[in-house]
């Protein structure tokens, strides 16, 4: 090995070594020595192996981590999404109904289907996550597969924004309320963003990949006393009003020629809205024919300098790259915005 690149092996370690120190967990005892870089390692037991099915042994003693090592998104209820427009096109597409009547010519069922209100409760979950990392396992037969993984906590904060109409003008206004039991169901994509040689983008996207193989390894070494969920786990039992939980997004076979990529979260919140395209409903359709749904999610933004030849979690950035904020579709400096999509 080229003297450079041994030196620069041997930094990389040490940084992740002071990485797990800052977030209050130690390198794994299990850890193996990496024969490419300086990218820890741990190795799984086989894939039989999967957390304790005894709760006591998963939350006793629960580690608190150093400050600065979560990041929390602020949790915001908008009013104005508790209320959306849109017109009735099941309606507005039956010409037969446009007529004028002579009394009161505005109040019509056509012309009351144009920008139509929809009031509905919302609610968010308040949402931290650790540093974005990666972990490569080791099977009995040497086989070796890196994976990328993000952990993530989530509280149900209780508190949800309804719409109530004024009896005097029919104005809506939002009131705070209890949001009650919320059902979270964790959907985490990696989405590149990088630009291809004849300067077109390259769309690649990665669903998260719950491996139960990987949940135990990465639980002792990120969140050790408390049990950690995956998206297929996370979904079997509401969160109660005031409940916290832990858990871990994963995604395999990523391309290591990433160098700008987002993380979208969808699930922590409740907020949605349509899109109705002109001409997609005619009449005689089944009502909502070609109407697209899209939901509030969540944007992180990360980039990391490296290279395919040495993918290690120490070079991960939080935030968007200087001078690459229009691949993100996003401000110069931002590094987390809510989306449609």
């Amino acid at each position: 090995m080229p003297a450079s690149r041994f030196a620069r092996s041997i930094r990389l370690s040490a940084l992740a070594a002071a990485a797990c120190l800052a977030g209050g967990v130690a390198p794994m005892a299990s850890a193996q020595p990496s024969g490419q870089s300086g990218l820890d390692q741990a190795t799984s037991a086989g894939p039989g192996v999967t957390a304790p099915t005894d709760p006591s042994a998963v939350l006793s003693a629960p580690r608190q981590f150093a400050p600065g090592v979560e990041t929390v998104i602020p949790t915001t209820l908008d009013p104005a999404e508790t209320i959306t427009r849109h017109d009735l096109v099941e309606i507005r597409a039956d010409k037969s109904l446009e007529w004028t009547p002579a009394l009161v010519p505005e109040q019509t069922l056509y012309t009351n289907a144009l920008g139509a209100r929809f009031p509905r409760t919302i609610w968010q979950l308040d949402f931290g996550f650790k540093p974005l990392r990666m972990i490569r396992l080791v099977d009995e037969e040497g086989n070796q597969q890196l994976v990328w993984y993000l952990i993530y906590r989530v509280r149900n904060t209780g508190e949800a924004l309804r719409p109530t109409s004024s009896e005097e003008n029919g104005e809506f206004r939002a009131e705070t309320v209890a949001s009650g039991p919320i059902r979270f169901q964790p959907h985490f994509v990696l989405q590149a963003h990088d630009v291809a040689p004849d300067g077109g983008k390259l769309y690649r996207a990665y669903l998260d990949k719950p491996l139960r193989q990987a949940v135990e390894s990465i639980r002792r070494r990120e969140t050790p006393g408390r049990q950690l969920y995956t998206a297929t786990t996370m979904p079997l039992e509401e969160l109660a009003e005031g409940e916290e939980r832990w858990g871990v997004a994963m995604w395999t076979d990523v391309d290591p020629e990433i160098d700008f990529f987002s993380v979208f979260a969808r699930g922590l919140t409740n907020v949605y809205d349509w899109v109705d395209p002109e001409g997609a409903y005619k009449p005689g359709d089944p009502p909502g024919t070609g109407r697209e749904f899209v939901r509030k999610v969540l944007q992180l933004n990360f980039w990391r300098p490296g290279d395919r030849f040495l993918q290690h979690e120490g070079e991960v950035r939080f935030g968007v790259a200087p001078g690459k904020a229009d691949l993100y579709g996003v401000e110069e400096g931002v590094e987390y915005v809510w989306v449609y999509r």
